[in-house]
């Protein structure tokens, strides 16, 4: 049967209810912006309130007669092939948690990429399932890491064959990604599921010069954030199954355990919209911003004490195995300036934000949305951020652990560190404790932290002069990390 992706239900609907002037005495109580407040209009707009509208009984009837949403997920689920796709209004975080919550339960184990992001942290609390941690493939030198590889995923299925299954993350924020195949590989010679969080990875079905997908490369359940490298609204979110380890409808009953009973229409609005943009124009909208990535990477790495992370930085033996080029990772080691003093002097001085920022680097993606006006401006910034250089350097210095160092020993299962019984003790005495709380270094979000593991001094160490450096740690108790939740 033919499908017709020039077709948007979700958008079309909305049309329709607008069209056929419906009144509607339901939520959302703003009633198509008349009682929004005066000054909230004037900033959003009206667009954004006609947009926002009740899913079912709204958008759709009573019944969902008009299945609006299932044949916008089925449009989706044929442009990536996919066999079942399903839309959250929560972002990855969510979807990621339903994803986990189909392949294991409480106690039952779950083989996981320890470069995972928080909402995996939080999905292992929430579900009681125990983590065995699968090491990333480090660059010591640069201070950076890698998915783990598909031999490193064999070694933990022979040391723990009761696993359940497994979860990878793929891009990383920084653009690096694993060998997909070859995982799904070692996952389904035990018939077990591979989960990949393909959160940064919305693009990569769209063009042939991108890495390999998920789906294509015979993952089960795949996670995708519309949000970050597609046009969707924030907090976009989607996720597709196939194959026969993972029922469809179990992961849809896992979903709605998490999922909100008033899902926004504007995000279901814009899954749709970018679903078909992408089918209809993706290859020509993504090569041109892969030329347009690669003319930014060549001048950024013409600007001196900067240089631009690419495929010979990132893969090769003991490293990535592939590279996406459109997150455009920028080293400061030359300048001697910290990602997060780089990114304020950015921010306060040229209006330019940029996305991820840790103790050496800043980062800044490219969409399809960039053209030459936008990163021209970002090139300019880049160069006055060059000149003042010297300026900004000194000050306090992040203490980065070892790869060795970096890494602590799960005590305890997340969940019964995170809700057991816990005290906050001087962190200057938490060391050799058990951690009940997550400590995450944002962005990336990669928990430095998680409940359950038995804490060191060189990690303590890293958050507390990362702090003091300018890092950004949203998640702990203490949010100055003068003290630390701990099991009692």
């Amino acid at each position: 049967m033919a499908v017709d992706h020039t077709r948007a239900p979700i958008l079309e609907a909305l049309s329709d209810y607008h069209r056929k002037g419906h009144l509607a005495f339901t939520p959302p109580g703003h009633k198509q912006a008349r009682g929004a407040d005066p000054a909230v209009r004037e900033v959003l707009g009206d667009a954004v309130f006609l947009g926002d509208v009740l899913a079912t009984g709204g958008l759709d009837d009573r019944l969902t007669h008009g299945q609006v949403l299932e044949r916008a997920e089925e449009l989706l689920a044929d442009a990536v092939h996919a066999e079942h796709t399903f839309f959250t209004t929560c972002g990855s975080s969510l979807s990621v948690k339903a994803a986990m919550l189909s392949v294991a339960g409480p106690h039952e184990k779950l083989l996981i990429g320890r470069d995972a992001h928080k909402s995996v942290g939080s999905g292992l609390i929430l579900s009681g399932i125990e983590p065995v941690w699968v090491e990333p493939r480090w660059d010591p030198g640069r201070r950076i890491a890698h998915p783990p590889s598909a031999a490193d995923f064999e070694r933990a299925f022979e040391a723990h064959p009761d696993a359940k299954g497994a979860l990878v993350t793929s891009p990383t924020p920084y653009g690096s990604c694993a060998d997909l195949s070859a995982i799904a590989e070692v996952c389904h010679a035990r018939r077990v599921p591979l989960i990949v969080d393909e959160a940064w990875g919305a693009h990569l079905p769209f063009h042939p010069d991108l890495p390999t997908w998920a789906m294509d490369a015979g993952a089960d359940i795949c996670v995708t954030s519309v949000h970050k490298m597609g046009s969707g609204l924030e907090q976009g979110s989607v996720f597709h199954v196939q194959g026969d380890l993972v029922p469809p409808q179990l992961l849809k009953n896992r979903s709605d355990l998490l999922s909100t009973t008033s899902p926004s229409v504007l995000i279901f609005a814009g899954l749709d919209g970018w679903r078909r943009q992408m089918v209809l124009h993706g290859r020509e909208l993504l090569g041109g911003a892969l030329e347009l990535a690669a003319e930014v990477r060549a001048s950024i790495e013409a600007i001196d004490g900067l240089h631009v992370d690419d495929r010979g930085d990132y893969c090769g033996p003991g490293l990535a195995d592939d590279f996406d080029p459109l997150p455009v990772i920028i080293d400061l080691s030359g300048l001697g300036v910290t990602g997060y003093r780089a990114a304020d002097w950015l921010r306060e001085h040229r209006q330019v934000d940029m996305h991820l920022t840790d103790h050496r680097r800043i980062g800044a993606q490219i969409t399809f949305g960039d053209d030459r006006e936008t990163t021209g401006e970002l090139l300019a910034a880049l160069k006055d951020l060059a000149r003042v250089a010297p300026s900004l350097r000194g000050g306090p210095q992040v203490d980065v652990p070892t790869p060795e160092e970096l890494r602590m020993e799960q005590v305890q299962l997340p969940r019964d560190a995170f809700f057991g019984p816990a005290e906050d003790v001087p962190v200057e005495r938490a060391a050799g404790r058990i951690a009940a709380e997550m400590i995450t270094p944002y962005p990336p979000g990669i928990p430095a932290v998680l409940p359950g593991e038995r804490l060191t001094e060189p990690v303590l160490r890293y958050l507390r002069s990362g702090l003091e450096a300018g890092m950004n740690l949203p998640d702990p108790g203490d949010p100055q990390l003068d003290k630390v939740r701990v099991v009692e």
